[in-house]
Order: C-alpha cells, then structure tokens, then sequence
C-alpha cells in the first residue's frame, strides 16, 4: 500500500493517524499517555513491549483498545506455573484420516498479550523466543510463519514474587522498550471510576489496517539519520558497558552488565519514530533521549554497590543522559 506522492507526504499522514489512534484510546483509557506511546512506538518500529505495573492499572484493556482502534487481531494467554510451550504455539494431532495436522495456538495472531509472563517456567517463556525474533515457531521440525503484522506485549506484576520465574536476559533483550506504568492522578481515576461503574458501551472506530501498519513499519525504517546522531545512540549504548573506554565512573562502580548492540539498533529505530510522530523528518539528539529510558532499564545490571547506596537503574541511565 503506498498512496503517497511522497515520504514528506507519508510522514505527515502518519502524524494524522497518530493523533486519530490517540483520540480513540482516550475514550477508553484514562492517563497513561507515555505507556500508550511507548506501545504504539513499538508498533511501529516493529518491536515488542514489557509492561510493569501493579494489578487493576488496566495493562489488559490497554492493549485490547489498541488492537481494536489498529484493526489487528488480538490474543491473550494468560501465562501459569503449568502452562506448556505446546499451549502456545499448537500442537499437531492424529486426524481423522491417521495423518498428523498441526493445530495453531493462541500464538497466531497479530497482537499477542503474553499476562503476567514471569509466573511461568523458563520452558514455556523460551517458546516466544523463536517467535518474538523470527516471527516464526517451529514444531515436528516444520516452521510456521506467523501473522503480519506480529507484536508480542508482556506484562509484569512487580509484587508478589513467590513463585514466579524472573525472564533470562537473553528474553528481555527481545523486547523494546520496558515501561513502568505507575497509578492514575486523582483527578485521572475518578474518570475512570465513573467509566467502568455505568452501563456505557464506548464503540471505537479502526484507524489503521495492517496493510498501512506494514507500510509504515516500513517508512520508519527509510528515515535518515544523521551521523552524528547515529554516532550519540552507540555511544549512549557503549557507554553502559562497565570497564570499556567509554565508560564514565558511575558505570564502572555501580554496574556488573551493560547493554548490548541491540540496544543500539533500538534507540536508532525509536528516535525514527518518535521523530515521525513529533512531525519531523528525521530524529535528532533529543528524539534518542525521549525512547533511551524504556530501551535502556532493562539492559542493564546493577552491582551490590548501587543496591547498598540506593543507586537505582533509572538515576544511572538519568546521569548518563545529562
């Protein structure tokens, strides 16, 4: 799909889609604007997303209204102590004429909510890893193409840590951006009390399909960026890697693990996008810094040091901005 005479045209289309997505969010969702930013960024840098909040902060309903203004087909599975990979991806079973058929799990689909990820077993949350990289899962050594557009967002509940499996670093890494969804503004939840204790139906009406998603996950890649713009991202990377030569002294006393080249390629992709949104035609320093938090506090690995002296993830990556 390309009905655009131009990308300066496409750009400011993109913008007009942007602002219409936002609106229709807003109906159903009270506050937490950066989160649904963070969210549609993701989207359309084709990344996937982590979401850390405490329950009843609407992390459900959140991507339930963007996969319905986006037009995309939603999934949620809700991940359990006893949840199997087979339950994720399908399984092939004996039909009816003794050949083996390969029914699809909850995993083929567009928009996927994987809930509350951490409680289940390393086993199961390595099952996304194939998919969240390769858009793709195999199985009975067949591999199967998954839907296109495909966004995997997983939340987290910080409390309650008895009996959950905290997520690999190597999964982590797959996912864009980590973002903190804190409480509602006073004023924020009595909107949203006064929403959900009536009898209203809010209708939404579908902004985009995912043939323009596609197309766009496209143009955020053909943005230019400036070398030394390019030069800023690495180096904001390079510089959370402890005992390099770009590592300042803060890094080196309070860090045991960096971020690696995927965070790099992350910050390049959401400084395109947050640029488009922002209505220009390419990213500039500040574009980086407004995406580096939510790419950068899951990459990085505190040592005893920063615990014992309160130093936390986000007041490093804070320092190293400034």
């Amino acid at each position: 799909m390309n009905t655009y005479k131009s990308e300066v045209e496409a750009v400011d289309a993109f913008v007009q889609k942007y602002k219409q997505l936002n609106t229709e969010i807003a109906k159903v969702i009270v506050g937490q604007e950066e989160a649904i930013k963070s969210v549609l960024i993701s989207i359309f840098s084709k990344g996937h997303c982590l979401l850390v909040g405490v329950p009843g902060l609407a992390k459900t309903l959140l991507v339930n209204t963007i996969s319905e203004a986006l037009g995309l087909q939603f999934s949620r599975i809700q991940f359990t102590p006893d949840l199997m990979p087979s339950d994720i991806i399908g399984s092939e079973i004996l039909d009816e004429t003794r050949n083996f058929r390969f029914i699809k799990g909850p995993l083929f689909a567009n928009i996927i909510l994987a809930d509350e990820i951490n409680r289940t077993p390393p086993k199961t949350q390595s099952a996304l890893l194939e998919a969240m990289q390769e858009r793709t899962i195999t199985t009975g050594g067949k591999k199967h193409e998954l839907g296109c557009p495909f966004f995997v967002l997983a939340t987290q509940n910080p409390i309650e840590q008895e009996g959950t499996y905290p997520l690999p670093e190597a999964q982590l890494d797959r996912f864009m951006f980590s973002v903190w969804l804190d409480y509602p503004k006073f004023k924020e939840e009595i909107n949203i009390v006064k929403n959900t204790t009536s009898n209203t139906k809010i209708e939404l009406t579908k902004i985009l399909d995912a043939k323009e998603i596609l197309y766009f996950q496209d143009l955020v890649r053909k943005i230019p960026v400036t070398d030394n713009v390019m030069e800023y991202a690495v180096r904001l990377a390079s510089k959370t890697r402890p005992n390099t030569e770009l590592a300042p002294a803060i890094v080196n006393n309070y860090l045991t693990w960096g971020a690696g080249p995927r965070a790099s390629q992350y910050l390049v992709v959401g400084a395109k996008c947050h640029a488009m949104i922002s209505g220009k035609y390419s990213p500039d320093i500040e574009d980086v810094k407004a995406v580096a938090m939510s790419i950068l506090r899951h990459r990085i690995v505190r040592n005893y040091k920063a615990e014992a002296e309160g130093y936390s993830v986000e007041k490093i990556i804070e320092e190293l901005l400034k």
